[in-house]
């Protein structure tokens, strides 16, 4: 049997830890002393405390490595876990890389211009176009190319011509932000006549009278954008009028490279 000091030292956990492990029943001691309450280990425990270290470190809170402790030793049950921690650290992971991205983003524009943090707003009416158009729920607006994929394998099946300049955009048409479930319409302009299918239409939209900022680089940078011009709005004497939408010049589906990207967000608006 060892010391709590002992088993302490042995098992790099501090003995405050010890005992809260006790307390919340992740790590009992062996035995404790009815004379004087101390608390006694056996070596075999530090097995235990080994498990709970590896845990620990695959992001696993202290209640979760229980649950897990008592099912250790069923393979299939343990992997459901480690399945599921593998989800929630990949999206952390990728959830990390942007804001590293961002912050790259942003300290490249400021070395290279006092005033990269301001975007310039411009007042433009986006043209009368036929389009193809493509509405879903979809799981965030990460998931964009999920509509893309689609709507992309229905023009090509109806050998869909597409307009000069051809005109791509993402409509984002939620009241307000969401971060799961959002509703996003896709269109890209086309000129001919084609049939509606697989959800696929196609349609004619209006000439837009849009506040818009046209930006170079990861789209992380829309919080930034959405920033100045709910400012330029609101100096301006304007109010918004529609579902903010982008229109991409330039994209991932032509682009790989993030910084070389180039996006035109487009807020509806008309004078107050």
């Amino acid at each position: 049997m060892l010391k709590i000091g002992d088993f302490s030292k042995l098992s790099r956990i501090s003995i405050r830890m010890l005992r809260h492990y006790d307390d919340i029943g992740l790590l009992k001691p062996d035995m404790i002393d009815s004379s004087n309450g101390y608390r006694y280990y056996s070596e075999s425990q530090l097995t235990i405390t080994s498990k709970i270290h590896v845990l620990k470190y695959m992001g696993f809170s202290l209640s979760n490595i229980s649950d897990i402790l008592n099912c250790y030793s069923d393979p299939k049950k343990l992997e459901e876990y480690l399945l599921l921690q593998k989800s929630i650290v990949k999206k952390e992971y990728e959830e990390s890389q942007n804001r590293l991205l961002l912050l790259e983003n942003t300290i490249d524009r400021l070395r290279k211009d006092d005033n990269a943090m301001s975007y310039s707003v411009i007042v433009k009416e986006i043209p009368r176009m036929k389009v193809a158009s493509f509405r879903d729920i979809i799981p965030s607006y990460e998931m964009e190319h999920i509509l893309w994929e689609k709507m992309m394998k229905e023009l090509d099946s109806q050998n869909v011509k597409f307009s000069n300049p051809c005109y791509s955009m993402a409509i984002f048409h939620d009241k307000e932000h969401k971060e799961n479930d959002v509703d996003v319409e896709i269109q890209i302009s086309v000129i001919g006549n084609y049939s509606n299918a697989n959800n696929v239409i196609f349609k004619d939209t209006d000439t837009t009278k849009v506040a818009s900022v046209t930006f170079k680089g990861h789209y992380n940078q829309i919080h930034l954008v959405n920033e100045t011009v709910a400012h330029w709005v609101s100096d301006n004497n304007y109010e918004f009028n529609g579902a903010m939408f982008n229109i991409y010049h330039v994209s991932p589906a032509t682009e790989n490279n993030p910084d070389n990207w180039v996006t035109e967000a487009c807020f509806p608006i008309k004078k107050i």
